[in-house]
């Protein structure tokens, strides 16, 4: 019998953010970068699916008019409040998101969806909250990966609870079955940081600045995450 609910948010409020910080300092140019390749703008709406502490909302807040995020864990959705008191977040599963249909521009789901126990639902949760002309973007681990296909990375460590790691093809008709059309894929930099690099433990440096210089170089199916931008079908049944 696999986890349910109830053990997914204990492991998030009581391991994965148990010596949670809230966002601050610079945002990253990675996720500036983000607000650009969305095209964000200030009548938008935006959500972001398992939005952790918020670091990414933080940085979408200025260009857009209102911010809503949601995750499992109630630890994370304090930081959030925290950091963006004007901000409408809620806590709980992906699956039974709280919110109208057909009411944001912009919804966002970034290196979570494998982790989600119903991924297809709450794919289809997304769809019935955006638009239909909204942008959706969703950041996935890939089973092309290099280091992973050689046996050199076995995933994180929220394989413990759960983690899916699909094809990027895969990936694609799991998007398309939940009635999402795929407009664009892009690599995921966000390694080429002193952030990422240059963190505990420090013996790990070295292998950090090379497995960063090579994710510039590899083709799309070699990396780690890819980042799928995608439309909802227009005439996919779930829609109203």
């Amino acid at each position: 019998m696999g986890p349910n609910h109830k053990d997914v948010r204990e492991y998030y409020d009581k391991v994965y953010y148990k010596e949670l910080i809230s966002p601050h300092g610079r945002p990253s140019r990675h996720l500036q970068g983000l607000v650009e390749k969305l095209a964000l703008k200030k009548s938008d709406r935006i959500l972001d699916v398992a939005c952790g502490s918020g670091e990414w909302l933080r940085v979408a807040q200025e260009s857009v008019s209102e911010v809503a995020g949601i995750d499992i864990s109630e630890k994370a959705i304090e930081a959030c409040r925290k950091v963006m008191p004007d901000g409408r977040f809620s806590t709980g599963p992906a699956e039974e998101l709280p919110y109208a249909d057909n009411e944001f521009d912009v919804v966002t789901c970034l290196g979570s969806l494998e982790h989600f126990l119903d991924q297809q639902g709450a794919l289809e949760e997304i769809l019935r909250v955006a638009k239909q002309d909204a942008r959706i973007l969703i950041l996935v681990p890939n089973s092309g990966f290099l280091t992973y296909r050689l046996g050199l990375y076995r995933g994180t460590n929220q394989q413990n609870i759960r983690e899916t790691i699909r094809s990027l093809d895969e990936w694609a008709k799991l998007f398309e079955r939940a009635g999402l059309e795929v407009n664009g894929r892009w690599k995921d930099l966000h390694v080429l940081s002193r952030r990422w690099i240059f963190r505990t433990p420090f013996y790990l440096v070295p292998l950090r600045m090379l497995q960063a210089a090579m994710l510039v170089i590899w083709p799309l199916n070699w990396q780690y995450q890819v980042y799928f931008e995608c439309r909802p079908i227009s005439s996919f049944s779930i829609r109203r």
